[in-house]
């Protein structure tokens, strides 16, 4: 007894140990009041950002400085507010945006670094670049571009540019709508900004139309680099090494990279009736949370369809070779399927269809979620169902051979009814983790459940209502597909009695 009572203090010794030789334990609270202050500080970035590299590259070996990438500037943001991190480094424009929603955060009076903007193209499409870059020209030549910047940055003009070219020839636009004041939502979950206005202007004087595709930052530079977008716009910065893999237009504006940190303001401290208008009632709101439902169902309706199909299928392959030896090739190859699909993180497996597998094909994003689940999905289903297919005495195989029986009858009509009962429950949770892994669907521009509540949280810049709501959602999701599940296996086994 007592070496038992050992083990909880001994485990977390160790956690403490490598927690500490890690750095993963955090630091404590570092005042920043200027560059000077970053060593040793917890510094937030959007990963793969320009700030990011800037940190990275200064202070990431600095003796405990502690640099934490999100995946959004407003996560950043809402860790700053809640202490997690000292300062955000980020772009001076999108820092007065959060700064003008936050009054409780503020903008330190100092630029880290001076850069320039610009759109980014696929290597090799010199062609659509110069088009690009004649009709920036003439934006510029005609005031529109300043007419532009004196609206959505200098806040000193009301000038909205309209797009006038919505037909003909069209061209993808990969952007990540959660930089404002160049690409955000507006109440009525229409795409505005400094870049789409200039985009429209641009566009115009090519005689094209645009599709606005939101997709996350890190991925819009893959999605141009794979044929998926023609252009990448969202506050990306000319550098050296960014030219090695892809191409930039003219540069449209200069931005400077600024600290944001936590003043002495207050937020308000909104009451829970008003923080529920805010996120949900405010604009309907709600609609991003609808719209995305019925797309992560969708996705997961007929994921959740071709797992079974293939899985069966391998299943059968596998028994088959387990059973009498058949089918050895088959088996070889559903083995390697088995292990390549178990082996590897379905976001990378998502990921590697949509940008390299359909790369030059322009497909449906929903039909690359569904494929990509679906297949992932059937490698679990297909152990589950052949440990349910072995689990049934080799005796009943026998008894239908001595009948008569072919191999497939007796599997059809003997084997499989009683090893679908012995599989449910599996079966059950392999389509529930099924439907929460659709939440990765918004890394290839898919609006679902998760990416809904995102896009609200990037609009109030709170993260407790609309995750909440979204964790509510796929809760009563899988509560009531357990309870129809648990119906149905208490039906399946009446004949038991």
């Amino acid at each position: 007894m007592k070496k038992k009572k050992l083990y909880l203090p001994v485990l977390l010794a160790v956690f403490m140990l490598v927690t500490a030789l890690t750095g993963c334990g955090g630091s404590d609270s570092h005042k920043v009041t200027k560059a000077k202050d970053l060593p040793g500080a917890r510094i937030g970035v959007q990963v793969g950002t320009t700030g990011d590299s800037f940190v990275t590259e200064n202070y990431e070996k600095k003796k405990g400085t502690d640099i934490q990438r999100y995946d959004k500037g407003a996560d950043a943001v809402q860790a700053l507010k809640q202490g997690k991190i000292d300062t955000v480094v980020i772009d001076d424009q999108v820092a007065k945006a959060f700064a003008e929603k936050n009054p409780d955060i503020k903008i330190l009076d100092e630029d880290l670094v001076v850069e320039q903007y610009a759109t980014v193209f696929a290597k090799g499409n010199d062609e659509l670049r110069e088009k690009f870059n004649k009709g920036l020209a003439a934006i510029k030549a005609d005031g529109t571009l300043d007419k532009i910047t004196d609206t959505w940055i200098n806040k000193k003009g009301k000038y909205h540019y309209k797009k006038k070219v919505k037909n003909g020839p069209k061209l993808v636009i990969a952007s990540s709508i959660d930089f404002p004041p160049y690409e955000s939502f507006d109440g009525k979950g229409d795409i505005v900004g400094f870049d789409v206005e200039m985009l429209y202007a641009v566009t115009d004087h090519m005689g094209v139309s645009v599709e606005i595709q939101n997709i996350q930052f890190d991925s819009i530079i893959a999605a141009v680099d794979a044929g998926k977008a023609d252009i990448g716009v969202s506050g990306f910065t000319i550098t050296e090494d960014r030219k090695k893999s892809i191409d930039f237009s003219d540069s449209y504006i200069d931005t400077a990279q600024v600290m944001l940190v936590k003043g002495s303001g207050s937020d308000g401290a909104a009451s829970f009736a008003e923080k529920i208008h805010n996120n949900f009632v405010k604009d309907g709101r709600w609609h991003y949370l609808l719209r995305g439902l019925g797309i992560t169902l969708l996705i997961t309706f007929f994921a959740v369809i071709l797992g079974i199909l293939f899985g069966f299928l391998l299943a059968v392959i596998r028994v088959a070779y387990d059973k009498n030896g058949s089918l050895r090739f088959l088996n070889y190859l559903a083995k390697l399927y088995l292990t390549i699909v178990r082996g590897t993180p379905v976001m990378v497996q998502l990921l590697i269809i949509y940008y390299v597998v359909f790369a030059s094909v322009n497909i449906n994003k929903v039909f690359v979620a569904v494929v990509a689940f679906g297949l992932n999905s059937a490698a679990y289903v297909a152990e589950i169902i052949r440990s349910g297919i072995m689990s049934i005495d080799d005796g009943q195989f026998e008894a239908g051979k001595s009948l008569g029986l072919k191999f497939h009858t007796v599997m059809i009509y003997v084997i499989l009814p009683q090893a679908f009962k012995n599989v449910l429950p599996a079966l059950a949770n392999e389509f529930i983790s099924l439907l929460k892994e659709t939440s990765i669907s918004g890394y290839i521009g898919l609006s679902d459940l998760t990416r809904g509540g995102q896009t609200i949280q990037s609009l109030t810049y709170d993260a407790l209502l609309p995750l909440g709501a979204v964790a509510i959602v796929y809760l009563v999701l899988v509560v009531g597909l357990s309870t129809l599940v648990g119906k149905l296996e208490k039906n399946l086994k009446k004949n038991e009695r």
